[in-house]
């Protein structure tokens, strides 16, 4: 089975964090069997927090070493990072069941290391290859999900509110998808909808409501996992699902 990579990008406080996670609790129940990489590119580092997991260590705490080893000018101690920085990658990785857990971390300290980044996504890109299924978590904007992590997307979904500014951030961020990300398939959600508003879009996967039970979850620094099957948002993300999956061979 091809690797099939999910990037979920909009503009910020539209719940996006919450649906990456939904999709990989759903992803996890359905194939029980599959391997799946959750990548938290949000330097906030919430998808953890989602998925109930901590990690110990991020690539951008990788990359720091390095970054610091160059500035020293310990150009061996640097050349021996780069040379192990796959292994050192590999501490970063949490295991929850099938689902590996990978976070992005801080944002990029001042100074360019373009070529160490450029390695280090590589090396991403090469573990993403042992997966069936990759979820990323990327903050606003789809630039960061493309310079960092992964330049192959096969379901680019953008999130947002029923709010106008919503609606316009996720066209622009469709904008520069569109001139930067090869993507298969392009689908929004509209979450945190109160009533029966329905935006008319070309791409809609679902509209979901206010979610009491979600909104819950998250004061009681619950997991994804405590959500019921029945919430607004599981449904919301399962009917999604389905529809981005629904051309392919396998569907949930």
């Amino acid at each position: 089975m091809e690797t099939k990579v999910f990037a979920f990008t909009g503009k910020g406080g539209v719940g996006k964090t919450s649906l990456s996670a939904a999709f990989i609790r759903i992803l996890s129940e359905t194939y029980p069997e599959k391997r799946i990489l959750a990548v938290d590119a949000d330097p906030a580092v919430g998808l953890s927090a989602a998925l109930g997991t901590e990690p110990k260590k991020t690539i951008d705490d990788v990359r720091l070493q390095i970054a610091e080893s160059i500035e020293k000018g310990e150009m061996n101690a640097a050349a021996e990072l780069l040379s192990e920085s796959r292994f050192h990658l590999l501490d970063c990785i949490t295991e929850r069941g099938n689902i590996s857990f990978l976070a992005i971390g801080r944002p990029e300290a001042a100074g360019c290391y373009c070529k160490v980044n450029a390695y280090l996504k590589q090396v991403i890109e090469t573990i993403s290859g042992n997966y069936d299924f990759v979820v990323i978590d990327g903050e606003a904007g789809i630039e960061q999900i493309n310079r960092r992590v992964l330049e192959h997307i096969n379901y680019l979904v953008l999130v947002t509110d029923g709010s106008r500014k919503g609606l316009q951030v996720t066209e622009t961020i469709r904008g520069v998808a569109e001139r930067l990300v090869s993507c298969e398939k392009t689908g929004v959600i509209v979450n945190r909808v109160p009533g029966d508003f329905v935006p008319e879009l070309p791409d809609l996967l679902a509209v979901i409501g206010d979610d009491r039970r979600q909104c819950e979850n998250d004061m009681r620094g619950e997991s994804v996992f405590s959500l019921p099957q029945d919430s607004p948002l599981y449904l919301g993300a399962k009917k999604a699902l389905e529809k981005l999956l629904g051309d392919d061979d396998e569907t949930v």
